[in-house]
């Protein structure tokens, strides 16, 4: 079938693409920004890739029309302006307006478990995106997950920081709230499972694992397998307000997801009995066992999609195209070149650099300078990397985001995305001679932008300078 995938930067496209191509179907890909999407490690005939922007009706010609299947994964509840669920329903509208002029007979959406009374402004978003999708044209097959367990998630990794952190917790009376946990493999059978199945047509399925848990019986199980002894304490007093802050502070969340996250978890997300696993033959994973899977993959380094990476900083609405040109008229710039003993190892050093391994000089500095990010509502230190080795566009790196990566070039570029009165790329690139050149690029915005500069500059003397020779003297 040829099947039309949006949301591709998101954790769960990214888990889904691969499976679709190895299961013979032609995909085609709507990405806002091609520089975003490294084609190059999907080794298919089968890939196609369009930008498309679903806030931009025009762009949507963009999306043939002999398409047999489309997948709905888009949602906005992590940006930072803007008004979140108008965005989505203007999404949602141009996607049906564009698929009923195509061939597809099945539009596949994954939305959130919405069974409760009274539901926040999340779940009645995505509700409402359900209704704009309905459509006479083509059938709709809705799968609703609430929580979803797997490497890479944002829940699975907001659970673990708050774990792995905090031996003793003050928590929010949230934590008493009930929800169905769903490994993120049965998510992936399921919306695999629906593709042509005429019985799915037009309904709407709650997905869910095995277990029924609140979140503090969450946290108390995950801190067990991974041998820990935690107390929680849950206490009436805290607000919305202050929730939203402690997830942020202690958490990789920005507060803007943080905040919706807070909403959302105060609603019990429990699934109303359907027959679907039956259907599609799917064995549900209890959320112990989805846990241990997570942490398997982690380890052996195979982390194929984080929440992380859908996590961008407002400048990239305009694309990554438009930053990966490193400007020089109006910059500062700090330039370091040194010869590398191996380029192979030097290479291997730049692409282990941030998360786990440090910037190999003056880490307590990057941390202090992450610190104030994150005091400030920056992304701070906190986001790590998804793979300890390997590097792609669109990558978040600590609080940079990977701009271009190249091996074979033995080029990284980044851009930060921390609170700047300006912007700042940090570049690396081995020629053929073996020389590493190390480029810091600001560019200031007004007077406040070049004080910034000139109060680093200190700083940047030895740090810059200590950097490019850990990298470059690959025996230290």
């Amino acid at each position: 079938m040829k099947i039309l995938l949006t949301g591709v930067t998101g954790y769960i496209a990214q888990r889904l693409l691969p499976v679709l191509l190895n299961n013979g179907h032609e995909v085609v890909c709507c990405v806002r920004d091609k520089n975003r999407f490294n084609k190059k490690k999907y080794l298919s005939q089968n890939l196609e890739v369009i930008e498309v922007d679903f806030l931009n009706e025009e762009s949507l010609t963009q999306i043939p029309e002999d398409i047999d299947v489309a997948y709905y994964l888009i949602h906005s509840m992590s940006t930072q302006s803007g008004d979140f669920e108008n965005m989505e329903q203007v999404c949602a509208t141009n996607f049906k307006n564009r698929i009923e002029n195509t061939n597809a007979k099945q539009v596949i959406y994954l939305s959130g478990i919405s069974n409760a009374d009274k539901l926040s402004k999340h779940l009645s978003s995505r509700k409402n995106v359900e209704t704009i999708l309905s459509s006479s044209k083509y059938a709709l097959t809705t799968l609703k997950a609430g929580i979803i367990v797997g490497s890479g998630s944002a829940s699975f990794e907001i659970i673990r920081d708050l774990v792995e952190k905090l031996p003793f917790m003050i928590a929010p009376r949230w934590l008493k709230t009930k929800c169905q946990p769903i490994a993120i493999r049965n998510v992936i059978e399921f919306l695999l499972g629906v593709i042509g199945k005429a019985e799915t047509y037009n309904n709407s399925y709650d997905i869910g694992g095995p277990d029924i848990l609140n979140y503090k019986e969450m946290l108390l199980q995950f801190a067990s397998i991974r041998g820990l002894k935690r107390r929680i304490v849950i206490v009436p007093v805290m607000t919305p307000k202050i929730s939203s802050y402690w997830l942020y502070f202690v958490t990789a969340t920005s507060f803007a997801l943080a905040k919706n996250l807070v909403n959302s978890m105060k609603v019990e997300v429990i699934c109303e009995p359907n027959n679907l696993a039956l259907l599609l033959g799917i064995n549900l994973i209890k959320y112990e066992k989805s846990i241990e899977m997570a942490f398997d993959k982690i380890e052996q380094n195979q982390v194929l999609s984080s929440w992380k990476d859908a996590q961008t900083s407002e400048i990239f609405n305009k694309g990554i195209s438009k930053f990966i040109e490193v400007p020089t008229n109006g910059c500062f710039q700090d330039i370091r070149s040194l010869k590398v003993d191996n380029a192979a190892k030097s290479i291997d050093k730049i692409w282990a650099i941030g998360g786990k391994t440090g910037w190999y000089y003056g880490n307590w500095l990057w941390e202090i300078r992450g610190f104030l990010d994150q005091i400030i509502g920056g992304v701070g230190m906190r986001r790590g990397r998804k793979s300890d080795t390997e590097l792609t566009n669109g990558d978040a790196l600590d609080f940079w985001r990977v701009l271009y990566a190249d091996k074979n070039e033995k080029r990284l570029l980044l851009f930060a995305e921390m609170k700047l009165p300006g912007e700042a790329w940090l570049e690396f690139k081995i020629d053929e001679n073996s020389i590493l050149t190390q480029t810091a690029t600001f560019r200031p915005l007004g007077l406040l932008g070049r004080l910034y500069w000139y109060s680093v500059l200190p700083f940047h003397g030895f740090i810059f300078k200590g950097m490019i020779n850990k990298i470059a003297i690959t025996d230290i």
